[in-house]
């Protein structure tokens, strides 16, 4: 697992993480089932304090992206409740969809962005 950390950013460690996390699971370089390293080896090896892994963790566990198990640590297991995971969705989009309003940015472009990131993801399908 490769993980950077940008210590100059204003973005939280522990987001930072969990972001990295998410973009692996939907680029396929984590499966359902796989092992994430240990709190304490991941802080190890990117150099950020053990309670910030755990952290990232712990979030990524409430949203439904991991399960965390005394034996095995640290588990990808992806929630398979779309209503909800739709639901999240769109609340989060509401408030990114209103930065795109307050910067006159209009629906076809935010389509187009929408898409070519999207394309980024499903790519990785094709790949298999």
């Amino acid at each position: 697992m490769i993980v950077t950390i940008d210590f100059n950013s204003d973005e939280a460690f522990y987001i930072q993480l969990c972001n990295q996390i998410i973009f692996g699971i939907a680029n396929a370089e984590y499966r359902e089932g796989d092992n994430l390293p240990s709190v304490r080896d991941l802080a190890d090896d990117i150099g950020i304090n053990m309670h910030t892994v755990n952290k990232a963790y712990t979030i990524l566990r409430q949203q439904g992206y991991l399960k965390l198990d005394r034996r095995k640590g640290a588990v990808i297991a992806v929630s398979a409740d779309k209503y909800k995971a739709m639901e999240e969705l769109s609340g989060e989009l509401r408030v990114i969809l209103a930065k795109a309003v307050c910067k006159n940015i209009s629906s076809d472009e935010v389509h187009e962005i929408v898409d070519r990131i999207f394309c980024d993801f499903c790519s990785v399908d094709k790949e298999k």
